[in-house]
């Protein structure tokens, strides 16, 4: 099977988890394959269980053209952040570069991407987006950490949480993003961004170059 039910996750009304099997893939990979396939797939939260990454995915159902809508990534980032800095041991920072990278205490701790649907230009009102994220969970696989020594993982930096809760913060922390954008428009959505960012929101770019390894598929170590 390639998916099991997601037991103890609680979640906003507006998101339906799926939680997947740990052969399964990447959780970016399956949510943009149910966005391509299933009209009513907006709202669906998967959730990976790769050995070693803590990895979302969340389909959304945009309103704006591509070239405004993108901005949701950001909006995605900043609930990140969030949810991470509200679990996160104190009095280290948490930031993002404008490659979507998350830096925690300046180490890379993961990232985020944004997909859309593939020869949608961008005037256009994409059927779909996927914003996901992925944290090294863990770097034991990776051997003595001082190969590594530009990465961290939330079992280095000790965070008490279960990715569970993480999860949940940043389903939370999306949602209300997304009610301000609703409310107020992109721009103040992205007003929020500003605090975290080491860069002009709008130069922010969410293709994963910055923090993602295609060879390991996963963020680099």
């Amino acid at each position: 099977m390639s998916s099991v039910d997601p037991p103890g996750l609680m979640l906003p009304p507006a998101f339906r988890p799926l939680r997947l099997s740990a052969s399964a893939g990447t959780a970016h990979d399956r949510a943009c394959a149910l966005a391509t396939g299933d009209d009513e797939a907006a709202g669906t939260l998967v959730v990976g269980a790769r050995p070693g990454t803590l990895e979302v995915a969340v389909v959304l159902a945009p309103e704006e053209r591509l070239a405004v809508a993108r901005r949701v990534g950001i909006v995605g980032l900043t609930a990140l952040v969030e949810a991470v800095g509200s679990h996160a041991p104190p009095d280290k920072p948490v930031t993002l570069d404008a490659a979507g990278t998350l830096f925690f205490d300046r180490a890379r701790l993961g990232g985020g991407r944004l997909a859309s649907p593939e020869g949608c230009i961008e005037e256009a009102v994409p059927d779909w987006l996927v914003f996901s994220w992925m944290l090294i969970a863990s770097k034991r696989e990776a051997g003595d950490p001082g190969h590594t020594p530009d990465s961290t993982s939330l079992e280095e930096e000790g965070f008490e949480a279960g990715p569970d809760a993480l999860v949940e913060s940043f389903a939370r922390h999306l949602l209300r993003g997304l009610a301000l954008w609703g409310e107020d428009g992109p721009d103040a959505a992205l007003a929020r961004a500003r605090a975290h960012l080491d860069a002009d929101p709008a130069a922010v770019r969410l293709d994963g170059s910055g923090w993602f390894d295609p060879a390991r598929g996963g963020p680099r170590l």
